[in-house]
């Protein structure tokens, strides 16, 4: 597998490695607190710790189930083989709430390269399957002992960076381990022991690379020659860590205890009362407030501890930083309780307003259509409402002088042109668009025949113009009868006058009029006309 590409961002080292997968030396050799690239207040936070020689496992137990290795999470992080995991050579699962180490030898034998960094993993165990295992990285967990490795036949690097490793003799486990070449314990308890490198390369002899500093041979020579000394300094050491953190794991458990015993005072202490069911939208509007404020006190007294925490200074140990885990996951459930809350006591749309105006709203913004059947007398409401929505989810109400809907809690108000009937109206539901018709008769309205016109008693000015053009038009056109005063067109009966029979040729000859240029000449009608 070409596995050129992997690199240990989080402790600023390089690692190039060749196509047989065989490590180059190719390190940096030193290391500043910026190369890490999480600390320790950025942890994940966890509900317990499952560390096995900590004392603090019988006494550490939350509600919650401790995050593990699921086949889940393995086949999330396996895109990169089609999500098979059991031919899976690399696996990363840092950043992952992970607490303890299991299932990972049974479903990916064949990994070559695993990286657990930035966890909560406690103990090192279930890998010794993994026989082609070439690189496992354990950095920023809180591993306080080397153990479990023997099987790891093909091991050759190994990152214990930023761990709670004081027992620097358990280094020993790894003499079994003749492919390992590189070794990071950087960041533990003991890299601060008197003669700890000189315990280290004296111990693994097949060791090249010790924190990213080559082991020369003259080093282990000398390291060789001072064994005996410096074992004996080391055993000193390590007696004197076990004390103190013997120590400190008794003080972490008062301190949890009095904890718990505040925990169990506030959620005895009775709280308010549930809230009671709305009256009115005034008190709608002051719960509301109400809640806010209460929500803004919570909010502030919340910020106020955390920069307590915060500012508060604590060692570095597995308990302290359980501690910090358990605050910051604190937190969270406290900001998702608030934001719960906003979205309970989200401040209520005003309706109507305090001098008794109604208001047009329209929050669930549907579309809608209001028509004036004056066929039948009503209004119809044509509401627009979600095809596939159920209808308990529906609330209509209607009152003379508006109609309410409201769709999924979310008012839809609007204001009508007249007085209407509640107690007649009716509300329908299509089956095929799923659409709200809200059939509302008017008050004091007389329902007639199509040719005669209503008269309302009480209507808008628009409706009275249009009522007022539409009755001057159907007078007119009702009139049946002419009246002959004032009739503008020619009277048939006088067309054509009665006149005495004259011959047809003497009817048909025309008029002769006499000239101006002869008044001398008589015209005589016998003659008939020259052509």
């Amino acid at each position: 597998m070409d596995c050129a590409n992997a690199h240990v961002a989080i402790v600023g080292q390089k690692c190039a490695w060749d196509a047989s997968g065989t490590p180059l030396n190719t390190l940096d050799s030193t290391i500043s607190g910026s190369s890490f690239g999480v600390g320790v207040s950025q942890m994940v936070p966890s509900s317990r710790s499952c560390s096995a020689s900590d004392k603090l496992v019988d006494c550490v137990q939350f509600d919650m189930v401790p995050p593990g290795i699921t086949e889940d999470l393995i086949r999330r992080n396996a895109e990169h083989n089609g999500c098979v995991i059991f031919s899976l050579e690399e696996l990363s699962l840092h950043q992952q709430e992970i607490e303890r180490l299991e299932h990972i030898d049974k479903w990916c034998r064949d990994l070559k390269i695993l990286y657990l960094q930035n966890n909560l993993i406690g103990k090192i165990e279930n890998v010794s399957k993994l026989k082609k295992l070439e690189y496992l990285n354990l950095a920023l967990n809180n591993i306080e002992k080397i153990e479990n490795l023997e099987g790891c036949e093909m091991l050759t690097k190994l990152d214990l960076t930023v761990n709670f490793i004081g027992e620097l003799s358990s280094v020993k486990s790894l003499t079994h381990n003749i492919h390992l070449k590189e070794l990071f314990l950087m960041g533990n308890p003991c890299a601060d022991f008197h003669g700890y490198r000189q315990f280290v390369v004296a111990t693994l002899q097949q060791l090249r690379w010790l924190d990213g500093k080559e082991i020369e041979r003259s080093e282990r020579i000398q390291a060789l020659q001072s064994y005996p000394v410096v074992e004996e300094q080391i055993r000193e050491q390590e007696k004197a860590h076990c004390l103190r953190r013997a120590q400190e794991k008794e003080d972490a458990q008062k301190k949890l205890a009095e904890e718990r015993k505040d925990e169990d005072k506030e959620r005895s202490q009775p709280g308010c009362g549930g809230p009671s069911s709305p009256s009115s939208e005034s008190k709608d509007l002051d719960q509301a407030s109400e809640a806010q404020e209460e929500l803004h006190t919570v909010k502030l007294n919340e910020s106020e501890d955390d920069v307590e925490f915060w500012n508060k200074p604590s060692l570095f140990t597995p308990e302290s930083r359980l501690e910090t885990l358990r605050q910051m996951e604190k937190q969270r459930k406290n900001q998702d309780n608030l934001s719960e809350n906003r979205k309970k006591v989200k401040s209520t749309r005003t309706l109507v307003t305090e001098a008794g105006k109604v208001l047009n709203v329209n929050q669930p913004k549907l579309d809608f259509s209001l028509k004036d059947d004056e066929k039948h007398n009503q209004i119809i409401l044509d509401l627009a409402v979600y095809r596939y929505m159920d209808t308990s989810l529906i609330e209509v109400n209607v009152q003379p002088t508006y109609v309410r809907v409201m769709v999924k809690g979310k008012p839809f108000q609007l204001v009508l042109p007249e007085e209407v009937k509640p107690d007649s109206s009716s509300a329908k539901r299509s089956q095929t668009t799923g659409h709200l018709m809200v059939c509302m008769p008017k008050v004091e309205e007389v329902i007639t025949s199509s040719r005669q016109t209503s008269k309302p008693v009480k209507a808008s000015l628009s409706l009275e113009s249009s009522r007022e053009q539409r009755n001057k038009r159907s007078k007119q056109i009702e009139k049946l009868e002419v009246d002959p005063s004032k009739h503008s067109f020619p009277d048939v009966t006088t067309i054509v006058q009665e006149k005495k029979r004259t011959p047809r040729r003497a009817g048909s000859q025309p008029q002769v009029v006499p000239s101006e240029e002869q008044p001398d000449c008589d015209d005589n009608p016998e003659v008939p006309p020259l052509i």
